[in-house]
Order: structure tokens, then C-alpha cells, then sequence
């Protein structure tokens, strides 16, 4: 073999695996930029009080890097936050026409829109992914994100409320028990590519993206994922056809633990806290962000609920769906993890609750 031969070889082979590498590299990403295998987030609200210095942008962060809530560097609604350094990578497959890549964007309150789709399940998310792995965005902000041809940005009707989400990098082997699940959350999907290189081995995701599922859901399905390090799921997912509280009924009941719930407690719309059953569903009151700093459920659109202090088995689920009881007639899900500086740091947010009556 000639230098020349040579060289020339050795540099396809070098592109080949730069082309490899770079197909492994979507995922969960923190506010530098940095791939992670997961991340949670809890968007603060906007404070009323003429005092507060507030604008409803700030959020606390943890990934699988650190062991606590930081307070964010940067604000939400910028590219440089764990949202927008995120979701950077949809914007690039988007722009790059790639057939190797597919995204899937969801939620019942559609950018722009002024209406909720009833019709679908009252649920909120994004896929990105391809033959090698991609994330999963779990999240509780109606309307958003935008669609890929306009960029990032975060709209203003998530401002005022807190807001949560969870990402998490599988690899693709996953995504076959995710488009099961999705099938039954009944997605609202308003933005979507699915090239025919994966519609063999998924076969409810292009037929959500093409608004033609004829599928028969199941009333409720449970499914263990791995996150790419190793990272144990549990993911619940109900359809409309399973009538009770997600919470009460099935989710405080299957682990076995008594459980803190924080959603969006609408005046006259919340479910009571619930001790008929052997694993108590109690709704929490008000969320504590520093020692001097806290704010009403009334104030939060998060979704989110975390096994009592001194129960053995310790989880934290994050989802969107609400305990009201509109939302026993919608679908949705929660997913759910035993990670103890999850447990530890959502746990430590908890002011007060309320008890049965």
C-alpha cells in the first residue's frame, strides 16, 4: 500500500468514526453545554411582591453530575439554559434535513393556541433521537417548545407558575417500551419526523406523528427503562379509560410507599388528600425554595410527588398530570426513580402538607 493509499485510508476511517461518534452525542445536556444522563428541573414562579427581584425565569437544576439543587446561571428563556442548550440538538437535526434522525413534540396546549386539546391526554414532551440513543423531556409548560423551524424560545404563559421537568438520555434499544407508553398517554403531537429507517422497529410513534393510530390502548401500562448509565425507570402511563387518580389508585399503591403530591391546586378543582387506601396520597401546601423563601401550591404547575419522610422505599416521580378530579378522565404519566439525591433534593422543597381529614 502506497503513502498516499494510506493516508487516504486511514482518513475515511477516521471520519467513519468521527461520523459514529457524532451520532452518539444526543442527549440530556447541562448549561455548558456538556452531554449528561439526566437532568430535573424545577422553574420558580414569579414573585407578585413589588420586592422581589423574581421574573419568573429562574430555575433550579440538578443532573446526574451533582448531588444537590443549584440555582440556575442562566435564565429559561435563553439558549444557554439546560432547556435551550437541550434542545440546540433538535434545531441542528432539523436544519441538517438528517433521514437518520427523528423527533417527536407534544402537548395539549399547543404553541400560539388559545385552546387545550381534550381530545388527547393532558401530557407534555419531546423525543429526540437515533439509532444510538436520544433523550426523553418530560414537562409541565403548556405550549411549549416552539416548532423547530422557529428556534428556541419560552413562552410567556409559563412565567407565572412554577413548572418541572425531567430529561433523560436512553439508548435506543429503549425507545421500543417508550413508544409503547406513548401510545397510551394518547399524545397531543403538533411537530414530528420519523424517517422510514425506524419504523420497523417502532410502531406507534409514526403512526402518533401521522395523526392515524387505530391501536386499542390499554387502560394503564407500566414500564421498566435504563437511562445510558445505568439509571433505573419506572414509567406509568394511563389512558382516559383508566377513571381514577393516577396517584391514589395505582402509582402510591405499585411502590408502595405513602406519597407528597404537588400539582396545580386550582381553587375548587383539587382532590382532597386520600388515606382510604394502604398507601396515603397527601397534597402539599406550599414549597419551600430557601429559608426564607416559599411559595403556595396555588403558585405552582408542577407535577410532581416524592415517597413521605421515613417510608422505606424512597421515590420521586415527575409527570403531568394533576390530581383534580377533570384529570381522572384524561391520560398521562409519570416516571418514576429510587435516585437518592432526586429523593433527597425534592424532598428538602416540601414546606408542609396536609393531612386526611
Amino acid at each position: 500500500m502506497t503513502t498516499r493509499l494510506l493516508r487516504k485510508t486511514l482518513a475515511l476511517l477516521f471520519l467513519g468514526l468521527f461520523g459514529v461518534m457524532k451520532a452518539t452525542t444526543i442527549s440530556c445536556r447541562n448549561e455548558e453545554g456538556e452531554a449528561v444522563d439526566w437532568f430535573t428541573f424545577y422553574k420558580l414562579p414569579k414573585r407578585q411582591d413589588k420586592k422581589s427581584r423574581e421574573t419568573g425565569l429562574e430555575y433550579l437544576y440538578l443532573d446526574s453530575t451533582s448531588r444537590g439543587w443549584r440555582r440556575s446561571q442562566q435564565l429559561v428563556n435563553t439558549t444557554k439554559s439546560v432547556l435551550g442548550r437541550t434542545l440546540q440538538q433538535l434545531y441542528e437535526a432539523y436544519a441538517s434535513e438528517n433521514n437518520n434522525t427523528a423527533y417527536l413534540i407534544y402537548n395539549d396546549g399547543v404553541p400560539k393556541s388559545v385552546t387545550h386539546g381534550r381530545k388527547y391526554g393532558h401530557t407534555k414532551g419531546l423525543l429526540l433521537w437515533n439509532r444510538v440513543q436520544g433523550f426523553w423531556l418530560i414537562h409541565s409548560i403548556p405550549q411549549f417548545p416552539p416548532i423547530p423551524e422557529e428556534g428556541y424560545d419560552y413562552p410567556p404563559t409559563g412565567r407565572r407558575n412554577g413548572q418541572t421537568g425531567i430529561c433523560i438520555t436512553f439508548k435506543y434499544n429503549q425507545y421500543e417500551a417508550i413508544d409503547a407508553q406513548l401510545l397510551v398517554c394518547n399524545p397531543n403531537v403538533y411537530s414530528c419526523s420519523i424517517p422510514v429507517t425506524f419504523h420497523q422497529d417502532l410502531v406507534h410513534i409514526p403512526q402518533l406523528c401521522a395523526r392515524s393510530s387505530s391501536a386499542k390502548m390499554p387502560a394503564r401500562h407500566l414500564a421498566t427503562l435504563q437511562s445510558t448509565q445505568g439509571q433505573n425507570f419506572l414509567h406509568f402511563a394511563k389512558s382516559d379509560s383508566f377513571l381514577d387518580d393516577i396517584f391514589a389508585a395505582w402509582i402510591a399503591q405499585r411502590l408502595k410507599t405513602h406519597l407528597l403530591t404537588e400539582t396545580w391546586q386550582r381553587k375548587g378543582q383539587e382532590l382532597p388528600s386520600n388515606c382510604s387506601l394502604p398507601y396515603h396520597v397527601y397534597n402539599i401546601k406550599a414549597i419551600k425554595i430557601s429559608r426564607h423563601s416559599y411559595f403556595s401550591s396555588y403558585q405552582d404547575h408542577a407535577k410532581w410527588c416524592t415517597s413521605q419522610k421515613g417510608t422505606k422505599n424512597r421515590w420521586t416521580c415527575i409527570g403531568d398530570l394533576n390530581r383534580s378530579p377533570s384529570q381522572a378522565f384524561r391520560s398521562g404519566g409519570f416516571i418514576c426513580t429510587q435516585n437518592q439525591h432526586i429523593y433527597q433534593a425534592f424532598q428538602r422543597l416540601v414546606l408542609y402538607y396536609e393531612n386526611c381529614n
